[in-house]
């Protein structure tokens, strides 16, 4: 996360009448570097590398896939490097995870948590072509001082 957009934020809020306290300021840090996270993953699950991927999950997480539910860093690597080899998504399918209108609640907790709508387009290079849709309820937790995602559950619709 960039300091000079957390000055910013914090500026605004003050503007508008807002007592920015640190616990303010940390709260406005950490739902951007969450959003980041969010944003990260959409991106690598397209065309990233799955080493990086994995990094933004804790050892233990639970990506809650309908059908398909994976516990664990070595069982999400699995599920995303199944999902590569039939050219579902990952680098080379011109797949692209679109997230929208995302909402992050942090409480001053190492426990966060966000939700947010996410559009699944294939073919994007030649006549792009939304395959699916629904959103994302996420938990995050802090871990040696940064938010990674314990649990993902993916719903459609």
């Amino acid at each position: 996360m960039r300091p000079r957009t957390v000055v910013k934020t914090v500026a605004r809020l003050e503007n508008e009448g807002a007592s920015v306290t640190d616990e303010t300021t940390e709260r406005v840090a950490a739902e951007l570097e969450i959003r980041n996270v969010i944003a990260r993953l959409a991106i690598l699950a397209d065309q990233g590398d799955l080493d990086e991927y994995l990094e933004h999950f804790t050892q233990d997480a639970v990506w809650a896939f309908p059908d398909a539910a994976r516990t664990g860093r070595e069982q999400i690597r699995a599920g995303a490097v199944e999902r590569r080899a039939g050219g579902v998504t990952g680098p080379g399918t011109n797949t692209r995870h679109v997230i929208t209108t995302v909402a992050v609640k942090v409480d001053g907790s190492d426990v966060a948590s966000a939700d947010s709508y996410f559009l699944f387009f294939q073919a994007t290079a030649t006549a792009p072509t939304l395959f699916n849709m629904g959103w994302y309820h996420d938990t995050f937790v802090r871990q040696s001082g940064r938010w990674v995602l314990a649990r993902r559950q993916i719903t459609f619709g």
